[in-house]
């Protein structure tokens, strides 16, 4: 009867498609704790276990008498799991990885920005900046939040990327300004379009057309007349990714110009409709789930060209 002798290359190369395949799911989990966000936010259910936290309403398991509870609850309890899973990354990709592995540095980072997302979220609860709040201080909070967010979900991505054999652009030099340039407007973006869904969600229309006016009216609210700055910011992101997948096509990359295209023009239709239907909750998180989608296709793709060495370094391991 045959023995089958495991070496430890062949043990090292297990642990590291585990890791990357719970990079993935880490990644994949914590898309559904945003979208889940996004309906906290739709819904006004940010006040749901009070201004208490990390407990609701001073309990581990509150009773739930409201939904806007229910809602919150859940919230913070899937950010609980996901919490768990982004330590456990960080603890299986430095089992899975040699010293100085660029992964390793990637999972840090990724560690520091969940701890911050942690923090950013107590404060818009202990704050009060949840519900029917419209202060100034709010709209900033909110627009940090996203932010960090975005930056977090770039930062798994890195972690997965770097977990596997490393992607490899032709001439990924030619495509550093682009690439940045568009990475920067999708964070703008990103961060505007968090403005414009909570004036939404405080400030509906009655109409497409009374949207538009209130818009540009002097006496609209701040976060009103900060509306307009999602869709101007969105044509930039456009811009910048044509540039992008232009210059990639030529440089061969074509798989990840034509993905990046894909998710670049389902965005946008959604979007449209975002606005067409005057943004109904299922809607933006839709348009939510389609933005997450382009920035994570993005992040993969700009691996390899602004961690040239990095990439180099896995293929050399």
């Amino acid at each position: 009867m045959a023995t089958q002798i495991t070496t430890p290359a062949v043990h090292e190369q297990r642990s590291r498609r585990g890791a990357r395949a719970w990079a993935w799911a880490t990644l994949a989990f914590f898309v559904i704790v945003v979208l889940e966000g996004a309906v906290v936010r739709a819904t006004s259910s940010g006040a749901g276990c009070g201004d208490h936290w990390p407990l609701c309403n001073g309990e581990v398991l509150p009773h739930f008498q409201r939904v806007a509870t229910v809602i919150e609850f859940l919230h913070r309890s899937l950010t609980g799991i996901c919490t768990a899973m982004f330590v456990g990354l960080i603890v299986w990709t430095f089992y899975a990885t040699p010293k100085r592995h660029p992964a390793r540095t990637a999972s840090i980072v990724a560690g520091i920005l969940l701890l911050i997302e942690g923090a950013l979220g107590a404060v818009l609860v202990l704050g009060h900046y949840v519900e029917k709040n419209t202060s100034d201080a709010r709209v900033l909070v909110q627009s940090i939040h996203f932010t960090n967010t975005m930056l977090l979900l770039a930062a798994a991505t890195v972690v997965a990327v770097l977990l596997g054999r490393g992607m490899r652009v032709a001439n990924a030099a030619s495509f550093r300004i682009p690439m940045v340039l568009t990475l920067l407007a999708s964070i703008v973006t990103g961060a505007t379009g968090s403005v414009a869904a909570l004036a939404d969600t405080l400030f509906p229309s009655a109409s497409l057309r009374a949207a538009i006016a209130a818009d540009f009216a002097a006496n609209s609210p701040l976060l009103v007349r900060m509306r307009w700055m999602h869709p101007a910011a969105s044509l930039l992101v456009v811009a910048g990714s044509i540039w992008l997948a232009v210059l990639m096509r030529r440089g061969g990359a074509s798989k990840g110009a034509n993905l990046l295209m894909l998710n670049l023009w389902m965005q946008a239709a959604i979007g449209i409709a975002d606005v067409l239907t005057l943004a109904p909750t299922w809607i933006q998180v839709l348009h939510l789930l389609g933005a997450d989608l382009f920035w994570i296709t993005l992040s993969a793709l700009a691996v390899p060209v602004l961690f040239p060495r990095a990439t180099q370094r896995i293929a050399e391991i």
